[in-house]
């Protein structure tokens, strides 16, 4: 395998996405394929994410054949299939495998906190088990080969976790995502939806099930339209208007540029719209940085395709947030951004966004794009905005905006007496927020205390919670 490297990417893999790919069977998807392309290839890490069903490949003649495939396979509605095939980074599944070595040690892990008595398997805080973090094995369940490793372990050492009710005994977790593919359990319920709301009642957090998006969990309960009464002072001085704005954007896209953008939910309504528009030719066979927008580009002047115009409109908060997580990870400029607030009542706000920003990982890494952003808000809960409807429109960015990008240094969202965060310090306090379930200013606290070793505080965190040093108010309030 070539190790050459450019930008971050190994120049043999290539991502392959089937967009609405969601609809097919696996089997009949990949077979299909298979039989359309003149060179054989092996999928790696197989999985549908949204609407699409995507695979890795690593072999560049293999990459080349997959794009002829493209339009070529119908489905039984005589539907063509679309094929997209891009460079790509090693899929995290095998650039992050776990080694022999550090198998066997969750193994024992595992083995440690597994009782025979009852036949429960208490994954609770894994990642803070003092074996790994001694050891420098993070374990996060929901990364793919965290999570592929764990269920490898099970299958072959804990066959009995067969059934539901054994897995209400550790509904404590809270859980994100979870595999059960090839239990035995599967095959005890009616349908799927049996299978699925069963599994639901253990894990009402659960996002995805076997691969497979969850329709979404209430994360933020919205109040009806009857009961949303802000206060008026919002919406009358036009000082206090600019300051709700702006603390909302602040907060947005503080979130949207974490590199988790789940944390977004609260800020939709959940009936929301969301739509995607590029000025972008798919038949441009030039490199453009606009590629991975174009998937999901609604622009009427140019879409044709009855089914895709409904289809490319996100219609509720769940799907709105997967749609702006799957796009490349980001980070905005706030200093670029103007505000035009153009419609005003007291249920109501229109605002349009203008700016820049830079992408931060991927082929694409430190280029810079431009975009329009048009939200319609109503009044939320504790004086905050909840949008209604938002328009994206990305475009490149001109030279005067690319040459003036990140010229003013922008600081966190944090109050001006308190040190700014760097990128990778505010990832930090998401994840530990996340795995530890406290709320970020004690997870950003626990981190600072012990010099921003991740290890090391989520050992303290754990001694700190076994001996019940860590008050109620720390934690998040679980609806």
């Amino acid at each position: 395998m070539s190790q050459n490297t450019q930008d971050g990417y190994t120049r043999n893999w290539f991502k392959v996405t089937i967009p609405y790919g969601i609809k097919y069977d696996k089997a009949w998807l990949m077979n299909s394929i298979q039989s359309h392309c003149s060179d054989p290839f092996t999928p790696v890490d197989f999985h549908y994410v949204r609407n699409r069903a995507c695979f890795f490949v690593e072999d560049a003649s293999a990459a080349s054949a997959l794009k002829d495939v493209s339009y070529k396979i119908c489905d039984d509605e005589n539907q063509k299939i679309c094929i997209f095939v891009n460079h790509s980074t090693a899929p995290y599944s095998v650039k992050n495998k776990l080694k022999p070595g550090q198998m066997e040690m969750l193994k024992l892990t595992m083995n440690k906190r597994y009782s025979v008595s009852q036949q429960a398997l208490d994954l609770q805080n894994l990642r803070f088990d003092p074996d790994l973090v001694g050891r420098d094995i993070d374990i996060i369940l929901n990364r793919r080969n965290c999570m592929a490793a764990t269920l490898k372990i099970i299958e072959r050492n804990f066959p009995e976790l067969e059934s539901v009710w054994e897995l209400g005994k550790v509904k404590g977790l809270k859980l994100e995502e979870l595999w059960l593919e090839g239990n035995p359990l599967c095959s005890t319920f009616s349908d799927q939806s049996a299978y699925v709301s069963a599994i639901r009642d253990c894990f009402p957090k659960l996002l995805r099930l076997d691969g497979q998006e969850l329709s979404a969990p209430m994360i933020v309960d919205i109040d009806s339209s009857e009961t949303m009464k802000p206060c008026k002072e919002n919406f009358t001085g036009s000082e206090t208007l600019k300051h709700l704005v702006l603390q909302f954007l602040q907060q947005y896209y503080s979130i949207y540029d974490s590199g988790d953008r789940q944390g977004l939910l609260g800020a939709y309504h959940d009936e929301a719209c969301f739509s995607l528009a590029i000025p972008f030719d798919p038949k441009d066979s030039a490199p453009n940085s606009l590629c991975k927008y174009f998937e999901d580009s609604r622009n009427m002047k140019t879409l044709k395709d009855p089914y895709l115009k409904g289809e490319l409109l996100r219609r509720t908060k769940r799907d709105i947030v997967d749609s702006l997580s799957a796009l490349p990870k980001t980070q905005h400029d706030l200093s670029s951004i103007l505000v035009d607030m153009w419609c005003q009542t007291e249920r109501m706000l229109c605002f349009s966004v203008n700016g820049v920003f830079k992408e931060v990982e991927g082929q694409s890494q430190g280029s810079v794009l431009a975009f329009t952003r048009t939200f319609i808000a109503t009044p939320g809960s504790s004086s905050s905005l909840c949008i209604v409807n938002d328009e994206l429109f990305v475009r490149d960015a001109s030279p005067q905006e690319t040459q003036s990008a990140f010229s003013i240094p922008v600081s966190t969202l944090s109050s001006s007496s308190e040190p700014s965060l760097s990128q990778e310090q505010q990832e930090m306090v998401q994840a530990f927020s996340a795995q530890s379930g406290m709320k970020l200013e004690w997870s950003q606290k626990c981190l600072q205390d012990n010099e921003w070793n991740y290890a090391r505080a989520g050992q303290a965190f754990t001694m700190l919670q076994t001996e019940g040093k860590i008050p109620a108010e720390a934690f998040k309030q679980i609806s």
